[in-house]
C-alpha cells in the first residue's frame, strides 16, 4: 500500500478491494483510510472477481491493479501517465520487473521486449505488476473473465491489444514476489490447462483467429513452453520435461529459445540441482 500512496503523481485514486483477509490485512486497510478513494472487506468469487469490483468504481483514465503481494518502485505512475499523454494511440503500456523473495530481496529481473499481438497470442506473458491500461480500451474489451484464475491478466491482454498499439517502456517499474504459496508455484499445472484453454477460445474470436492462423504451431509449442516452466517451477520435473519436448516436437525454435527449463530439469534429476542453485545465488547477489 505504502509503494502506491507515496508515488509522486498528485491525481491518484487508490482503492483497496479485500476478500474478507483474516491476516490482519483490515487493520492495515483502516489506517490508510484517509487516504483511499474507496475500499471493502467483503467475499468474493476469487481474484478476477475483486479486480472488476475495483476498475468498476474507479473512476481514472489510466487503470492497473496491484496484488497484496506485488508493489511498484518510487516514480512508476508519473512515467506511466506522462508515456500515455505522449502516446495518445496507445492502449496498454508495460515496463519491466523485478522478482523478489519472501524477504524481499531481488532474485530477477524480468526484462521484456515490444511484444506484437503475434508475440502475446504465442504466451509472451507479461509480468501484471507492470501493466496499465486506458479505461476507454478496458470498456471496449470488457472485464476480467471471472472463469480464469491464473491466466486471466494474460486473457485481457490480448482482448485490450486488439483496441489498438501497445508499448514497452525499458524501464523497472514494479515488483512480483514469488514464494511457496504463490499461484505459479503451488498450482503449476492449472498455468497449463489455461493457455490451452485461451487458444481455443482464440479461434473463436474475431481479430484473433485471424491473427493466429499465421502462428499456430508456434502458439501451440508456446502453450506446452509455458507449462512446462510452471510445472520446474512447482517441482514437477518429468511434466516439465514431457511439456518441453512436446514443445520442441512442434515448432522447435519455441521449445531451444527457453534451452535453460530443459537443463535445469535435468540437472536436478541427475542430482545436480545444486549447480542452478549456485547459479541463482550469484545472479541475486549481481542483481542486488
Amino acid at each position: 500500500m505504502t509503494s502506491v500512496l507515496e508515488q509522486d503523481y498528485p491525481r491518484l485514486e487508490y482503492l483497496v478491494i479485500d476478500g474478507v483477509s483474516t491476516d490482519g490485512s483490515v487493520e492495515i486497510i483502516k489506517k490508510y483510510a484517509d487516504k483511499l478513494a474507496f475500499w471493502v472487506s467483503e467475499r468474493d468469487s476469487g481474484q478476477a472477481e475483486a479486480i472488476n469490483k475495483g476498475l468498476s468504481r474507479s473512476n481514472g483514465e489510466i487503470l492497473a491493479w496491484l496484488n497484496s503481494d506485488d508493489y511498484y518502485l518510487p516514480g512508476t505512475i508519473s512515467v506511466v501517465a506522462k508515456t500515455f499523454q505522449e502516446n495518445p494511440d496507445v492502449v496498454l503500456v508495460y515496463g519491466n520487473m523485478l522478482a523478489v523473495d519472501k524477504n524481499g530481496q531481488t532474485t530477477n529481473l524480468l526484462k521484456y521486449n515490444q511484444l506484437t499481438l503475434e508475440d502475446l497470442l504465442c504466451f509472451q506473458i507479461i509480468g501484471q505488476p507492470a501493466v496499465f491500461f486506458r479505461r476507454e480500451a478496458l470498456e471496449r474489451a470488457g472485464q476480467l473473465d471471472t472463469t480464469y484464475h491464473f491466466l486471466l491478466d494474460h486473457h485481457l491482454w490480448l482482448r485490450i491489444a486488439l483496441q489498438g498499439r501497445i508499448l514497452h517502456v525499458d524501464e523497472t517499474w514494479s515488483a512480483a514476489r514469488y514464494h511457496v504459496q504463490a499461484k505459479n508455484v503451488a498450482n503449476p499445472i492449472e498455468f497449463s490447462r489455461e493457455a490451452f484453454r485461451i487458444l481455443d477460445w482464440v479461434r473463436t474470436q474475431p481479430g484473433l483467429a485471424e491473427a493466429v492462423v499465421g502462428v499456430e504451431k508456434r502458439a501451440r509449442a508456446s502453450a506446452f513452453r509455458v507449462g512446462a516452466r510452471y510445472q520446474l517451477d512447482g517441482g514437477q520435473v518429468w511434466k516439465s520435461l514431457a511439456s518441453w519436448f512436446r514443445a520442441l516436437f512442434i515448432h522447435p525454435p519455441t521449445a531451444l529459445a527457453r534451452l535453460n527449463i530443459l537443463v535445469s530439469a535435468l540437472l536436478h534429476l541427475i542430482g545436480l540441482s545444486r549447480l542452478r542453485e549456485m547459479y541463482l545465488k550469484r545472479r541475486q547477489a549481481r542483481l542486488r
